[in-house]
């Protein structure tokens, strides 16, 4: 269920309060009160309990209010009810048989003169509710200048003004009195409204401003506390806790109200406790109690010249006690001795979560392993095969002038290899002659076995230096039958003539579209 703050504002716009609709999880509302008579009918003969709570400012601030309207409201509505000199704009908080609890809580009598609610809020309302409070914020800061122009020791910390903006009423904290009569007037000539000055303490400002507290939730000052009941010390002695100021204390700057939740449990978890026995008599000398520990059911003890506590019983201590009366000192103290339990190990489900636990070393350790694993491998299958094909080799011809290969080379790569090793140096190559037809070209040579133009390998540690290889001229082959020149091919119709020549496979693509080579009128001397 939405609230009327939740409409849309005059240019048809969500006003919104700011809280994103959660008025029925109590977001609109800081003191939120849950109704829950809502759904149970009423007898015919009982009539509905006519007064209402309205909450005003987002319920920092309820008050109560008669329906004479006889009209039904339910929570959330904003309603028109009767202010000073005017008219104030709230929202309905609570209604029904809950009120009157609320009214005894608060020590309200149901008298004629609780004022009345006048009617639902029009939009002009509205809209007029929503231009005052959008002066509170510059009123304020104008407030806390002329305060302190006028050198009062007081701190304000809200405005509120009411709907129709006719009055102003200033919340602010000051440890002593504080005479603000000349502040009043001047208050009332800036603002040109009825001025009501209220001082209000240190839980309620902490409550009007919020905040999260150290536990993590919303204050409860803010939220639902109301009722604010002065906090000691004794209250952080009874339940162990040390006297830190910083940790004891709020937003406000008092004693926690946190402190006084668990004190009756504290209190009568104490009562099994002696009260007589802060100092007991032993052989070894007089022990004083350090603390109780009422979870355990322990009282630890020291000595006056040690540091070092001994647990013991609370029936231990009795005993002792009751020896002292008699004049009896006992010889030791029998301390318990504490076992803390561990938690019970959790079962293994069949996976760990290792995030941030692995070290760099361990992967590149791995890494290393998987690396020597890889190699000894390599070397195995090269031993294998150097073993397996060393037989086979043995009868065949030594071919290329033998030149070792390697086995990993790839066959497109040997293959032409193979065919720069055929060609002759510079000057025994043939001429090659432009005007004879390539229709006459021979067939290749015949491919052989691939062993025989690899020849027999050799391990690594036999084969030539690579600068051998590649730095001087390979001799030709002694088996290899030397090529006749051939003859360029006609030319086809509409097509170029294609150059002639033993060019290798790796060339050949490259020089069909090239025109015919001019034809050599030099003399063939080197042939």
């Amino acid at each position: 269920m939405a609230c009327a703050g939740c409409g849309t504002g005059v240019d048809g716009k969500p006003a919104g309060c700011k809280s994103n609709g959660g008025c029925s999880s109590g977001g609109c509302n800081r003191l939120n009160v849950f109704d829950w008579l809502s759904n149970i009918p009423l007898s015919d003969s009982l009539a509905p309990f006519d007064i209402i709570e309205v909450s005003f400012n987002n319920g920092s601030r309820k008050d109560f209010f008669r329906n004479s309207t006889k009209q039904v409201f339910e929570k959330g509505e904003m309603v028109a009810v009767e202010g000073v000199s005017g008219f104030d704009v709230g929202m309905v908080n609570l209604t029904g048989e809950l009120v009157k609890l609320q009214m005894k809580k608060r020590r309200v009598e149901d008298t004629p003169e609780v004022k009345k609610l006048l009617r639902r809020a029009s939009t002009e309302d509205m809209n007029r509710m929503t231009d005052n409070k959008n002066r509170e914020k510059e009123a304020l800061i104008k407030a806390r200048a002329i305060a302190r122009s006028l050198g009062l020791e007081m701190k304000l910390a809200e405005v509120e003004i009411q709907a129709d903006g006719r009055k102003a009423t200033f919340f602010y904290t000051a440890d002593d009195r504080v005479d603000f009569r000349e502040l009043i007037k001047v208050y009332a000539s800036e603002f040109r409204v009825k001025v009501e000055m209220r001082q209000i303490g240190a839980r309620q400002e902490a409550g009007k401003v919020g905040g999260i507290g150290s536990c993590g939730r919303e204050l409860c000052c803010a939220t639902w506390l109301t009722d604010f009941k002065s906090v000691n010390t004794t209250a952080a002695r009874y339940q162990n806790l040390s006297i830190n100021q910083a940790k004891l204390s709020g937003q406000c700057g008092r004693l926690k109200c946190c402190l006084n939740y668990e004190l009756d449990t504290y209190l009568d978890a104490l009562k099994d406790f002696p009260d007589d026995c802060d100092v007991i008599e032993t052989a070894s000398g007089n022990a004083t109690l350090q603390k109780r520990d009422i979870f355990k059911n322990l009282m630890w003890y020291s000595y006056d010249n040690s540091n070092k506590q001994y647990p013991l019983t609370i029936t231990r201590v009795k005993e002792i006690r009751q020896l002292n009366r008699q004049g009896v000192k006992p010889e030791e103290l029998k301390a318990v001795e504490v076992v803390s339990s561990k938690p019970n190990k959790e079962a293994d489900l069949g996976f760990a979560d290792v995030v941030g636990q692995i070290s760099l070393r361990s992967l590149e350790k791995a890494s290393q392993k998987r690396k020597q694993k890889s190699r000894d491998k390599q070397k195995e299958q090269q031993k294998e095969k150097q073993k397996g094909g060393a037989p086979q080799q043995q009868g065949q011809p030594q071919q290329g002038g033998g030149r070792p290969q390697r086995d990993q080379r790839p066959k497109n790569e040997a293959r032409g290899e193979q065919k720069q090793g055929e060609q002759k140096p510079r000057g025994e190559q043939r001429q090659r002659s432009g005007n004879e037809p390539r229709g006459e070209q021979k067939p290749r040579q015949e491919q052989r076995p691939r062993n025989e133009q690899r020849g027999e390998q050799k391990p690594r540690g036999e084969q030539a230096p690579r600068n051998e290889q590649k730095g001087e001229p390979r001799p030709p082959r002694q088996d290899q039958k030397p090529r006749e020149p051939r003859e360029p091919r006609e030319p086809r119709e509409g097509g170029k003539p294609q150059q002639a020549g033993g060019h290798s496979g790796q060339h050949h693509h490259k020089n069909r579209n090239r025109p015919p080579r001019k034809p050599d009128n030099k003399p063939d001397n080197k042939q």
